[in-house]
């Protein structure tokens, strides 16, 4: 090994290190800070105790507040699930002309119109619809922003899969729909997973679509209730959000694991190997 090479690899070896200790701070932030009696917004432990997780669970609104955070996870991943997985499908075996830029064009969209350039069309089309301040409301103003780039990744794990496969059951008789429910869809059951997931994160977290359609106190979710841990001045209760933040994070991380551990992750386009 050459000398530029070697000082290049040590060059590109600290790059490295400084970059994941910028994003390793806030986690330690998350590990150390619920159990601090006197938290900071520094990253290190003292005065250890667990009164902050009692001070948290001691209000009423904590347990109603997750519950309906999973409500909307569930209904928002059924939502995207039984629609992704048909629509993928269908644009993965029917060609037509500008096929490609439709996808495109669908993903690009969904991209830059979202979060706050798109909450007043949304708001103003679920007061019509008169589902403001429902659950429902919610979970398909939700799922409606996630099927575009998950109907996308999903076409992708359905493009793998050879068509000899539903040849095969269309010559014992089988339909499409059926084709699709006991051929395809449990050769891209990865693929489900991927969406599943990735939809549960973007629904736990998403703060602004609940905020602006819940009106309701009793039925805000986790992500609002995090805004309430603040007093009138402004000023942030950090043992009451650092607490609650480790609370809020382990269904997620929980989630992870289960998934993990059943596909590993282990993904080559639709087929797992």
């Amino acid at each position: 090994m050459n000398t530029r090479s070697f000082i290049g690899r040590v060059a590109f070896a600290g790059f490295a290190s400084l970059i994941g200790a910028f994003f390793a701070l806030p986690m330690l932030w998350l590990v150390f800070a619920p159990f601090n009696g006197r938290p900071t917004l520094t990253a290190r432990p003292s005065s250890p105790t667990l009164d902050n997780f009692r001070e948290v669970f001691d209000r009423d609104d904590v347990l109603p507040a997750l519950r309906n955070s999973a409500i909307l996870v569930v209904l928002a991943v059924i939502v995207v699930v039984v629609v992704a997985a048909p629509a993928s499908y269908a644009l993965s075996r029917i060609r037509f002309p500008g096929r490609n830029v439709f996808l495109y064009l669908l993903l690009l969209l969904s991209s830059v119109i979202t979060g706050s350039a798109s909450i007043l069309p949304l708001f103003l089309l679920m007061f019509g619809l008169d589902l403001i301040d429902t659950y429902h409301g919610v979970a398909l103003a939700l799922a409606g922003g996630l099927l575009p780039a998950s109907i996308f990744i999903l076409k992708d794990f359905t493009d793998s899969i050879p068509r000899s496969y539903e040849e095969s059951a269309r010559v014992f008789g089988a339909s499409s729909s059926q084709a699709l429910r006991h051929v395809v869809i449990p050769v891209i059951r990865p693929g489900l997973a991927v969406i599943a997931v990735w939809g549960a994160v973007q629904v736990w977290g998403n703060f602004l679509v609940p905020f602006i359609l819940l009106r309701s106190a009793d039925k805000s979710p986790a992500a609002v209730l995090m805004y309430s841990f603040y007093d009138e001045g402004g000023r942030a209760d950090l043992r009451a959000i650092s607490a609650f933040a480790l609370i809020y994070t382990l269904p997620i991380l929980v989630l992870y694991w289960i998934v993990n551990k059943r596909y590993g992750f282990r993904f080559h386009g639709g087929i797992k190997r």
